[in-house]
């Protein structure tokens, strides 16, 4: 028996196979770009055509390179980026589509944010902020396109929107759906008032049923072309964050989550739908009926450390190509052997998470050591990128704790981070707390296939799959003395970003990230 998970990232969609054991048996993918609009600055439009057929491409890839038996398959779900939207007129056309990473509502924010209250009022409902909500995206569209806008009838979340075109169903799910700023964070549904209150018309997201439910079965045509039964399930998947936590079975309150990806998105269940006065930190829905998920990122983290890899790194490139390793591997060999503090070089990267006013300093190392060799000063650059990811996750974790009341004693760490025992131990260490990293590293792809599989009437429920695929690869624990020594890096850091901030605000430097609207 086996069940397939889509997977569609900001730059890829892939499709992964995997046995009711939890076992990954095949993965394909396939690059996508967003396609900017001429004349309109920050725009990204999803190619709704084109991804129908990527989609279609990796499944069947899948399914031959896993060379399974088609018909064992019982389930397909979806997980994908959060904040992309697809619309749809009355005959379930596509008629537009953004990508999360469409940042064309600018002026959208702006207005809605001199509205006395307006934004804060939307938070305590839905947990999200304007900046990457659907509200000034579909105001936009209003404005700027206002024949197209009258003939959107549905919303959909894009993890949604590929059930669709496999089963000719839609539903909107709270997991992924909490992330447009359209659903009532208490009910787990759409509210109408967090579109009427932005001047859109009501009634454009579908009920919400939760994570796992079967919506449909495989369209006849899709089914015959990928030679699969005509009666697999399709159940709903949800957002990518969220399908991380069920695939490493963070299902339970006081649970916390580190997916170490391209951002670094660190999230904790809370047991009810609290939000934080200060407007700091997003809530969303978790896939786990009756739960919900304070999330904070860290941005660009894998992103950094790729480009410090093909910036810095051509020694280390070089060596490890000869040694037959990957670059990445040497240069945690090296961070290592570097001291806790880097030899006090502080990264200016990612920020803390500020959800009412989100935006990043200009990227550099500050006090870099010229008195030290080369090799060195690599090493601890390297090294301060990782302590940078945890540290902001840290502190990040330490806001949610302030306003939920709810503590860790443990982090899960998945993601790509998580293959790097090195940073598993610095984020143990900065954090106090242990570090649980699971046999399944990319566990978003596990989560949503889980949902298959629930759909499937394989498991009873999300729980009960989460918990029955859950395996620890091993832990790192933290050590007292280098926690006390990392305060004192932090607050070193602490003090050295602040000023950084102001001259990007400014506009001395450039920021490396600032919500529309900031």
């Amino acid at each position: 028996m086996y069940s397939m998970a889509i997977d569609a990232g900001t730059g890829s969609v892939r499709a992964v196979i995997f046995d009711l054991e939890g076992n990954e048996l095949a993965a394909y993918s396939k690059d996508w770009d967003h396609v900017p609009v001429e004349g309109v600055p920050g725009s990204m439009d999803f190619d709704t055509a084109g991804g129908y057929l990527a989609i279609l491409e990796v499944a069947e890839g899948a399914l031959a390179e896993s060379a399974i038996d088609r018909s064992k398959l019982v389930g397909v779900s979806a997980t994908s980026m959060r904040e992309a939207i697809v619309c749809l007129d009355s005959a379930g056309r596509e008629v537009w589509a953004c990508a999360n990473v469409d940042a064309r509502a600018t002026r959208e924010v702006r207005a809605l944010r001199e509205e006395e209250g307006l934004e804060r009022r939307i938070y305590e409902i839905s947990g999200q902020t304007l900046a990457l909500a659907a509200q000034p995206r579909l105001l936009w569209l209003k404005r700027n396109m206002p024949a197209v806008y009258a003939e959107v009838t549905t919303v959909l979340m894009l993890s949604e929107w590929v059930l669709y075109k496999l089963s000719g169903e839609y539903a909107c799910e709270p997991s992924n759906a909490s992330t447009s700023g359209l659903l009532n964070l208490a009910t787990r549904q759409p509210d109408d008032l967090l579109l009427t209150m932005c001047d859109l018309k009501p009634s454009l997201l579908p009920k919400a049923r939760e994570s796992g439910t079967r919506i449909g079965s495989v369209r006849p045509e899709i089914a015959e072309k990928l030679g699969i039964e005509p009666d697999v399930a399709v159940s709903l998947g949800g957002g990518d964050t969220q399908m991380a936590a069920l695939g490493a079975a963070v299902v339970d309150a006081g649970q916390g989550l580190i997916v170490g990806g391209t951002f670094w998105q660190e999230a904790v269940n809370i047991p009810a739908p609290t939000t934080d006065p200060e407007m700091r930190v997003r809530i969303n829905c978790a896939a786990e009926p009756g739960m919900w998920w304070a999330e904070a990122i860290a941005f660009h983290v894998g992103t950094s450390l790729r480009w410090f890899r093909d910036t810095f790194a051509g020694l280390e490139a070089v060596e490890a190509a000869r040694a037959g390793v990957d670059t990445f591997q040497l240069l945690d060999e090296r961070a290592a052997r570097v001291p806790i503090g880097s030899y006090d070089i502080v990264p200016i990267f990612s920020d803390t998470m500020n959800y009412k006013a989100w935006r990043h300093a200009a990227p550099s190392f500050l006090n870099l050591p010229i008195h030290r060799s080369g090799d060195e000063v690599r090493a601890g650059m390297y090294r301060a990128l990782l302590e940078n990811a945890a540290i902001v996750s840290s502190l990040n974790m330490e806001m949610v704790a302030e306003f939920s009341g709810v503590t860790l004693d443990s982090i899960v760490l998945a993601g790509g981070g998580a293959k790097s025992p090195v940073w598993a131990q610095i984020v143990a260490d900065v954090s106090d707390l242990r570090v649980d990293v699971p046999v399944v590293k990319e566990t978003t792809a596990a989560g949503a296939a889980l949902c298959a599989f629930v759909g499937a009437r394989a498991f009873a429920s999300v729980r009960e799959a989460a918990r029955a695929w859950s395996r620890i690869d091993y832990q790192a624990l933290p050590n007292k003395s280098n926690h006390e020594q990392y305060k004192d890096v932090t607050e070193r850091w602490q003090k050295a970003y602040a000023p950084q901030l102001v001259l990007a605000d400014n506009g001395t430097t450039e920021s490396l990230w600032r919500a529309p609207g900031t």
